[in-house]
């Protein structure tokens, strides 16, 4: 179910928040609804919910306290832990089921696709990797310039594909091909033709967003770069899912977006990461 609460804000409407709530208050009743994101915002949609329990974390693992009161059940882990952490608590507590970390570790692919993509973008002969430019504000932003020089350097072993969601994100994809003219571009994709992609990829590299983040939980290879976020706790370190971090104090709970850390990120960081991911490949 789509919820419009965003819009229901940026008009200041709250006749179409009330609105959403009853569309909300009209939904079958479930066993139990659980909040994994833990925002004002998620803890009303997770209330307005027909069920017998509303579960989500307690006052103290939130950055709007104020959620907590919504619940009917909580449960306790620091704001500061990994998201994914985070997330496998809250829902294991609700629901009563252990999970260990090598169950995460071992986890099976659980983003689905029904667009199959056989991509003329792909080959055989070359390990083929996508970059990700864009993100949601511009201090989680890899420089293009830095894109392109990794591109330049790894152009002999693999076929990099820039993969974008916006005018910005498709300008930005077009000054990498300037400088690393081998770069090709995607068309862009919807969200289920991008999952596809993805899957079918040997290694995605970008910033701390949602197609990098996609790459994580369809098992396939990744470099997430974070400077003004956390990459302790916005991404979950593998064998295969890799971070680099600036060398920012990074406050979770207070997001300095004019910290352009990110820039400071070397590019031969990058590709030797790269190299390691696909030894057998490159």
């Amino acid at each position: 179910h789509t919820v419009s609460i965003k819009k229901a804000k940026q008009q200041k409407s709250i006749k179409l928040l009330f609105n959403e709530i009853k569309k909300l208050r009209k939904l079958p009743r479930y066993d139990i609804v659980i909040d994994t994101q833990g925002l004002i915002k998620s803890a009303i949609v997770s209330r307005a919910i027909p069920s017998s329990q509303t579960f989500g974390f307690d006052k103290n693992s939130l950055r709007e306290s104020f959620a907590a009161k919504f619940y009917t059940d909580v449960c306790g882990i620091s704001y500061n832990e990994n998201i994914i952490k985070r997330n496998v608590t809250v829902m294991s507590t609700a629901l009563s089921i252990n999970i260990s970390h090598n169950d995460i570790l071992n986890k099976q692919s659980f983003l689905f696709s029904n667009s199959q993509i056989l991509s003329d973008l792909l080959t055989d002969s070359k390990a083929n990797i996508a970059l990700i430019p864009g993100a949601s504000f511009k201090s989680k932003i890899y420089p293009v310039d830095q894109y392109a020089q990794i591109a330049n350097e790894l152009k002999s072993q693999a076929n990099f594909i820039v993969l974008w969601g916006d005018e910005s994100e498709r300008n930005m994809a077009e000054q990498i091909q300037k400088n690393a003219p081998e770069v090709q571009i995607a068309n862009k994709l919807t969200l289920d033709g991008l999952k596809g992609f993805i899957a079918q990829l040997d290694l995605v590299i970008g910033g701390d967003t949602g197609p990098t983040h996609m790459a994580w939980a369809l098992n396939i290879p990744s470099i997430t770069l974070f400077g003004s976020t956390p990459g302790y706790r916005n991404a979950y370190i593998t064998d295969i899912n890799r971070v680099i971090e600036s060398e920012s104090e990074v406050d979770p709970y207070k997001i300095n977006k004019n910290d352009f850390s990110i820039k400071t990120i070397k590019v031969n960081d990058v590709v030797k990461i790269t190299k390691e991911l696909l030894k057998d490949k490159i």
